[in-house]
């Protein structure tokens, strides 16, 4: 069965004569015809009384009812896909957990203000992880370090992170290399940028034989640092907002180091925009990446909440 032909039947249901449904279809009436036939015979029953006016058969106020459900679950699937619904669905969004404890908090309290409809899921994890499950579809978007190798995912820097050495007691000046070399790093697992970051800084001091910890969340890493474990390398701005629980202390990477270490632009990665659902787009448009011509200018942020 064709949807068109169902919503001619529905037509003539309405309209209770064959020329009524065709005028408000906008089509000749042998063509309503013809498809009520059509469906007639693909059912095997009669499905209208040609009388005056038409009127639907018992078997044909059966198939109206489920041509009906048919015909406003197409209509809404539309509306969704074509992002003419008030709440523009579910969304799964991917991200670093230092990005999700402190950057997207916010953002996703105003994407819910905008579409109190949206279903939201944030799943947690290191860039290469992010990556991998964004061009697997697990997740719609990613928040990940640095730009995306892969040539089919596109991305958007919009936040920027300061990396910083993090430790139990106050440092006067940056650890010696015999310092760094004899404490232990605490850091997420493989596939975390902050990690390599960790190994670039080790090796620009001379550093060999690296030794990191692996932990599995931003808590475990600030309270075995607080616990006197060892250093961790972790955005300046988190741990500002973590040190009245933790009670951690921080010191800045040489200036040498801070063009290629300690600077870490934050990126928002998606698959191409043609695929973007509705939910996306808002979440786009929101954190002001998508074009200036698809971009609602009364509700996008103020440039100046990015990149800081």
């Amino acid at each position: 069965m064709q949807l068109k032909s169902l919503r001619m039947f529905d037509a003539v249901c309405d309209c209770g004569s064959f020329g009524a449904a065709a005028q408000r279809l906008h089509t000749v009436q042998s063509n309503v015809t013809a498809h009520i036939k059509k469906l007639e015979d693909e059912v095997g029953v009669q499905l209208l009384e040609r009388a005056a006016p038409v009127f639907p058969t018992p078997a044909g106020r059966v198939l109206r009812r489920y041509a009906q459900q048919m015909l406003q679950a197409h209509d809404a699937a539309l509306a969704a896909l074509q992002g003419r619904q008030a709440a523009p669905g579910a969304l799964r969004i991917g991200s670093m957990e230092t990005t999700a404890a402190l950057r997207l908090p916010p953002l996703l309290a105003q994407l819910m203000q905008r579409h109190p409809g949206m279903q939201l899921e944030l799943r947690t994890g290191p860039t290469a992880s992010q990556l991998s499950e964004l061009l697997a579809g697990q997740v719609d978007c990613a928040f990940v370090s640095g730009m995306p190798p892969q040539p089919q995912l596109s991305g958007w820097p919009v936040f920027r992170e300061e990396l910083v050495l993090v430790s139990a007691q106050p440092l006067a000046a940056f650890p010696t290399p015999l310092a760094l070399c004899s404490t232990p790093f605490l850091a997420f697992r493989q596939g975390c940028s902050y990690r390599q970051r960790i190994e670039l800084l080790l090796a620009n001091q001379g550093i060999t034989a690296v030794h990191i910890m692996e932990l599995g969340t931003l808590d475990a890493i600030l309270g075995c640092v607080a616990a006197g474990m060892g250093y961790a390398l972790l955005p300046q701005a988190v741990v500002v907002s973590q040190q009245h629980r933790f009670g951690v202390h921080w010191c800045p990477l040489p200036a040498p180091l801070q063009p290629n270490i300690a600077r870490v632009d934050t990126c928002f990665v998606t698959g191409a925009q043609t695929g973007w659902s509705p939910a996306l787009r808002a979440f786009a448009q929101l954190l002001g990446v998508v074009p200036a011509e698809a971009e609602d200018g009364a509700e996008a942020l103020e440039a100046a909440v990015f990149l800081t």
